[in-house]
């Protein structure tokens, strides 16, 4: 069971918790996206619609205390040995998101086509909170989002490569797996996320040469904080952690002070969008299989990749 005093902070942070380790929260985007006011740059770049994602975790845990995370670093614990079964973790998670959308229901603003929409979730972003490898029963989850014509968004900060190679021989890949990429070397590695574990780094890089093999929709995710992980120095170790990869896309992402972060690091850690814009065409010049194929202003986020016309999901691809 999830600790007591952790359960309270979380729900007052607007997570409803499903089951013994999951939980569930409506995203800014889709508040937005039901008000007609903007939508996330998933929906821009992969064509994944804001106001009917579901963001979740399977495991509220984490072996990283990040410094740029929104979430109380503090607060990890260990996984429980009796794991949920998925279709109680997507069951939970939809009747809980249901009930956090039925608050914007008064709302004489909201599109209400959108908001009957909304209420069957058409993708689940696997990214919350924790680290999702955690949860045991991983490829399982998966199998049932793809039964149910789930879109699946799995991200992973890439440290337990033994469940990603379990997800490839399984045949149980997300539509579209994300690894974390915020560190150019392991010195990095440590100050980020203050991770003490001897192998981690070589776990991290392992992860990194299975994504080459898979047969999905792959990203690197590069997410930049200024005067820590984004001087021009570390482009050259940028490109080769990426081309060990080779990922279908790479996005390349400002640091956003967001929840705890805030009192780590702060606004002024935040690069513009054009900083972002600007790193994202030196990286290209060692990376020539790449090229820009989109960007989002509001997110400081940019978009690269090996082939445009694959950007937005296919029917079958799910």
């Amino acid at each position: 069971m999830i600790p007591d005093d952790i359960k309270e902070r979380l729900e007052k942070q607007h997570y409803k918790l499903c089951g013994n380790h999951s939980a569930v929260q409506i995203c800014g985007w889709t508040k937005k996206s039901l008000l007609d006011k903007d939508s996330c740059y998933k929906q821009k770049f992969y064509g994944i619609k804001s106001h009917k994602c579901c963001q979740m975790t399977p495991a509220l845990n984490c072996q990283n205390r990040c410094t740029h995370c929104w979430r109380a670093i503090e607060l990890n614990f260990p996984f429980q040995k009796k794991a949920d079964s998925p279709i109680k973790i997507i069951n939970e998670c939809v009747i809980a998101r249901k009930k956090l959308l039925s608050g914007f229901g008064g709302n004489k603003k909201i599109n209400r086509k959108k908001f009957a929409d909304a209420q069957i979730p058409g993708s689940f972003a696997i990214s919350l909170f924790g680290e999702p490898t955690f949860y045991p029963k991983l490829a399982e989850l998966i199998k049932e989002l793809r039964k149910q014509k789930k879109i699946s968004f799995l991200v992973t900060n890439g440290l337990l490569p033994e469940k990603i190679l379990e997800l490839k021989n399984k045949n149980l890949l997300p539509t579209q797996l994300y690894i974390s990429l915020l560190y150019p070397d392991e010195k990095i590695f440590r100050k980020v996320t203050n991770n003490t574990e001897k192998n981690s780094w070589k776990k991290y890089n392992e992860t990194l040469d299975i994504v080459k093999k898979l047969n999905t929709r792959t990203v690197i995710r590069l997410t930049l904080i200024k005067d820590l992980n984004m001087e021009k120095e570390m482009l050259l170790n940028y490109s080769e952690l990426i081309r060990k990869a080779s990922p279908l896309f790479i996005e390349i992402k400002s640091y956003m002070a967001l929840g705890f972060s805030k009192k780590r690091l702060g606004h002024e850690k935040s690069p513009s969008h054009k900083e972002i814009r600007d790193y994202a065409k030196k990286l290209l010049k060692s990376l020539s299989e790449y090229s820009f194929i989109n960007e989002q202003e509001d997110s400081k986020v940019v978009l690269l990749g090996k082939d445009k016309s694959r950007a937005k999901i296919q029917e079958n691809e799910i």
